[in-house]
């Protein structure tokens, strides 16, 4: 990746780069940083570093998301047996990507990932070369009629099976004026009964240590400001679904791999959890 916005080394900032947005930090970019990638450019990593320097513990929280996304797709492929997976605002590759979780476990599951931002989608497809059972799209999540219509989506997931959706920390960069719950809605009804969600999503405020409105405001100058929803709101998504046990609970909290401290649960900053569809 670049050293600087512009040409390597060069110095020079410009305000797009092919389909890159430059001018502002990218959310996804943004997270690559702070889980240690380097598919990011210098106005994300300035960002991110303003973020770390009022919420030092936003990398813990990222790492936290990550950790859940192997626990719930683990428990889907090895447990529920499901064997397609679209993952919705799936961001930047980094180790430990969904198809490489599913296909350790059963290498015939197949996986749609589903990206609007540009180096996402240019560095997934590079890391998907040679696996025919996985592809990434460029498109919107909140276009589900695009997403759930495409030439990928179709060739590689059978809407008349279970499968999994996944929306992991995609639905706090929609604002209500969007109907986050209509979009929720309108993946679900595209599946069959059998079928999972699995969400995840950050808290609002009183949830965050310290200066976290001042961190909040400091993605309203990104390309996605955030937009952070209570417990109940969260659960209120899951519509439709019967829930997972052990239900919406905080991120750390969701069957972990070993027995963790209240404290350490609610540091995730963030709720969780796997709904499956029932029967009509």
């Amino acid at each position: 990746m670049r050293d600087q916005d512009g040409d390597p080394g060069s110095g020079v900032t410009t305000a797009r780069e092919g389909g890159v947005d430059l001018s502002r930090p990218n959310p996804a970019r943004m997270y690559d940083y702070y889980l240690g990638g380097v598919h990011n450019f210098a106005v994300d990593r300035r960002a991110a570093a303003d973020v770390l320097s009022i919420l030092p513990e936003t990398r813990d929280f990222a790492l936290r998301n990550r950790a859940f996304l192997r626990r719930v797709v683990r428990h889907l492929a090895a447990e529920a047996g499901i064997v397609q997976f679209l993952d919705l605002g799936s961001g930047i590759p980094t180790v430990g990507n969904v198809h490489e979780i599913a296909q350790d476990v059963n290498p015939a599951c197949r996986v749609v990932y589903v990206d609007h931002e540009p180096v996402a989608v240019a560095h997934s497809r590079k890391l998907l070369e040679g696996n025919d059972n996985a592809a990434v799209i460029q498109a919107d999540v909140r276009d589900a009629a695009t997403v759930l219509s495409h030439p990928d989506t179709r060739r590689l997931l059978d809407f008349e099976r279970p499968l999994a959706v996944l929306m992991l920390q995609v639905l706090p960069f929609v604002p209500e004026a969007d109907n986050p719950g209509g979009i929720v809605a309108a993946y679900r009804a595209a599946c069959v009964p059998g079928s999972y969600l699995a969400l995840a999503h950050s808290l609002t405020p009183e949830f965050w240590p310290g200066n976290v409105d001042q961190a909040i405001e400091l993605y309203r100058s990104s390309t996605h400001p955030l937009h952070l929803r209570t417990p109940e709101q969260v659960a209120a998504l899951f519509e439709g679904y019967e829930l997972v046990e052990p239900g919406v609970v905080f991120t750390a909290a969701w069957r972990p791999d070993r027995p963790i401290h209240q404290q350490d649960a609610i540091s995730s900053r963030a709720v969780a959890g796997l709904g499956r569809l029932p029967s009509r």
